[in-house]
């Protein structure tokens, strides 16, 4: 397994898509949060990093997926993950290691925008930033980024072409994110909304982003990242068996 996470780690880094996709979300991110016109925190005249985190789970529901194509559907295309799985090592290692490596790159991605809090503490009084806001919601965002990264893995593990992963990484992510909360729209389930809406990643994102983490957020995170890389593995060890 350590193997495997160290060769998907030099991977991302010995090509340019590990730093296209930190750059892109840091370098959006900071046009938004400080060059936007009319809605940046130099204009608006209140720091804090709320517009952060609003616009950061939709760059990683772009780019994550980008990022995920290749994990298994390369080695699909290759032939190499037959190769890996005949050495000794199980299915759901290989799974984890390549989830492990993505949420290395992940947390790479986040560590810059801690800048952004520095510049902000420059900016304003340490007392008037909602500290507690700001814990909860980098860990939210780390919780969010880590579905969006299982289900790209699994949408990798479902094909060989990566950018048919790349698609399906996507509609899984848009699904969980938008897609859900518009069930809420129909008619026959307007009676249920409540629960309907606790099925998606957005209530339970901005549950945890009002500074107090819930253990029924965590629970739902884990959760459904965990329900994501056992599809995945059982997806491979179903197209190995058949």
């Amino acid at each position: 397994m350590k193997a495997i996470f160290l060769k998907e780690i030099s991977v991302f880094f010995a090509s340019i898509t590990g730093y296209a996709i930190m750059g892109v979300f840091l370098l959006v991110n900071a046009v938004y949060l400080w060059l936007f016109p009319g809605d940046n925190i130099l204009s608006f005249g209140f720091a804090d990093m709320q517009r952060f985190f609003v616009d950061a789970p939709y760059l990683f529901l772009l780019l994550i997926p980008a990022l995920t194509m290749r994990s298994l559907a390369e080695e699909h295309s290759l032939g190499t993950l037959e190769l890996i799985l005949t050495k000794p090592v199980r299915t759901m290692e290989v799974v984890f290691a390549k989830f492990c490596a993505g949420q290395v790159l992940v947390f790479l991605s986040l560590l810059p925008t801690l800048g952004y809090l520095v510049a902000l503490v420059q900016l304003s009084s340490v007392e008037s930033l909602d500290w507690a806001g700001i814990f909860t919601s980098y860990v939210g965002l780390f919780l969010l980024a880590s579905v969006y990264l299982a289900a790209g893995i699994f949408a990798s593990a479902l094909t060989s072409n990566q950018m048919v992963a790349l698609l399906l990484g996507l509609g899984f992510g848009v699904l969980l994110t938008e897609g859900i909360p518009q069930l809420v729209g129909l008619g026959f389930l307007e009676g249920n909304a409540y629960y309907i809406l606790q099925l998606g990643l957005s209530y339970h994102y901005e549950s945890i982003s009002r500074g107090v983490i819930d253990s029924r957020d965590i629970v739902y995170f884990i959760s459904l990242t965990a329900l994501f890389l056992l599809a995945a593995k059982t997806w491979i060890q179903k197209r190995n068996w058949s």
